[in-house]
C-alpha cells in the first residue's frame, strides 16, 4: 500500500467498542456491518476493527477459551470488516469511490488492566521494551495473518510503548501501520513526554505510514503538531483522529452537549488548519458520528478542488 501522494487526504473511522461489549459486536456479523456500513457512506476512506479492546489474554482469562479458539475470536474482527466493505462496495453506485482500507486495531496494554490506566501509561514504568513486544505479538501476528490492509497502533499513551509497538512492527517486514498517541494537553502525551519527543523514534520508520494522534479534544490538536513539525520533516505525514471533544466522566459517563458547549463539527472546523499542518490522515474516534464524517469529506473534497 502506498502512502497518500501530498494531494490526498484520508477519511479515517475509528470503531471504538469497549471490552464488555467488543465480544457481542464481533459475534454478530448483522450489528456490526449496519453499524460500519453508515460511516463508509458518509465517506470514510479507512475503517478499524473492533478489537481496541479485543486481546487474546482477555479472551482466554474472562472466557475461558483456548488459544487458537481465542486468535479465531479476535480475527473474526477483520473478517467483519471485510465483509462490511464488500458490502458497501457492492451497493456503492459511485464508480470513482476507492476501495475502504481495513486497520486491525491495535491498543495498549491498559485496557486489558481494567484499571483506566490506558488513560495514563503508568504501567510501563514497571514494564521492559521488550514485555511490552511479547504482550502486543499476538494481537499483531493474528490481525496481519487475517489479512488487514495496515496496522492502526492507537491510543498509546506512553513513549516507551509506543517505541516497543514500532521495534516489535519490524518482525513483520511486509505490514504497514500507523502509530497514534493519546494526548493530555496541547504539549504532552498521556504519560507525560513531549508529543516532540515521542514521534522521534517511529518517525524514521519506513513502516509506518503516519505518526499522530487521536481520542483527545480537537482543540489541542493544532498545538501538538506544531510542537513537532520541525522533527517530522517531509518524509511523514500526521494521523489526527480526535474524538468529539465532550468530557469522559466515570460515574455518569459522556457529559452531553447540553451540560458545556456543543461539540458538533469541531472535525470539518479543525480539518483545514490539521491539513496545512501535514496531516495527511484525518478521522474521528469516539462519539464523532457518520455526520461528522461526512461534513469533513466535503470540506476536504472541496477543498482539494482548489489546490
Amino acid at each position: 500500500m502506498k502512502n497518500p501522494s501530498h494531494c490526498e487526504v484520508n477519511m479515517v473511522l475509528h470503531v471504538d467498542l469497549y471490552y464488555s461489549i467488543s465480544i457481542s459486536v464481533l459475534q454478530n456479523s448483522f450489528q456490526n456491518c449496519c453499524f460500519t456500513s453508515r460511516y463508509l457512506s458518509s465517506g470514510a476512506d479507512v475503517i478499524t476493527t473492533a478489537t481496541y479492546q479485543a486481546t487474546l489474554a482477555g479472551f482466554v482469562k474472562y472466557l475461558d477459551l483456548k488459544s487458537e479458539e481465542a486468535a479465531q475470536l479476535l480475527q473474526s474482527g477483520v473478517y467483519l470488516a471485510k465483509e462490511a466493505v464488500a458490502e458497501f462496495l457492492s451497493e456503492s453506485r459511485n464508480s470513482e469511490r476507492r476501495k475502504p482500507l481495513i486497520a486491525g486495531s491495535i491498543g495498549p496494554y491498559g485496557v486489558f488492566l481494567h484499571d483506566r490506566s490506558e488513560y495514563s501509561g503508568n504501567y510501563v514504568d514497571s514494564m521492559t521494551k521488550e514485555e511490552l513486544k511479547a504482550w502486543h505479538r499476538p494481537q499483531m501476528q493474528s490481525l496481519i495473518t487475517a489479512g488487514v490492509d495496515l496496522i492502526a497502533m492507537e491510543t498509546i499513551p506512553s513513549q516507551k510503548e509506543g517505541e516497543a509497538l514500532v521495534e516489535l512492527l519490524r518482525e513483520f517486514p511486509n505490514a504497514k501501520a500507523w502509530l497514534s498517541f493519546s494526548a493530555k494537553d496541547g504539549k504532552c502525551i498521556s504519560h507525560g513526554e513531549n508529543f516532540d519527543d515521542a514521534v522521534k523514534f517511529p518517525i524514521k520508520s519506513d513502516q509506518l505510514v503516519a505518526v499522530g494522534i487521536n481520542c483527545c479534544c480537537p482543540d489541542i490538536i493544532s498545538p501538538l503538531l506544531m510542537s513537532a513539525n520541525k522533527t517530522r520533516g517531509t518524509k511523514i505525514g500526521w494521523i489526527v483522529y480526535p474524538n468529539s471533544g465532550e468530557t469522559w466522566n466515570p460515574n455518569t459517563h459522556y457529559i452531553s452537549s447540553l451540560e458545556r458547549e456543543p461539540v458538533n463539527n469541531q472535525l470539518a472546523k479543525f480539518a483545514l488548519e490539521w491539513k496545512e499542518l501535514g496531516a495527511k490522515w484525518i478521522g474521528g474516534c469516539c462519539r464523532t458520528t457518520p455526520a461528522d464524517i461526512a461534513e469533513l469529506r466535503a470540506t476536504l473534497t472541496l477543498d482539494l478542488s482548489h489546490d
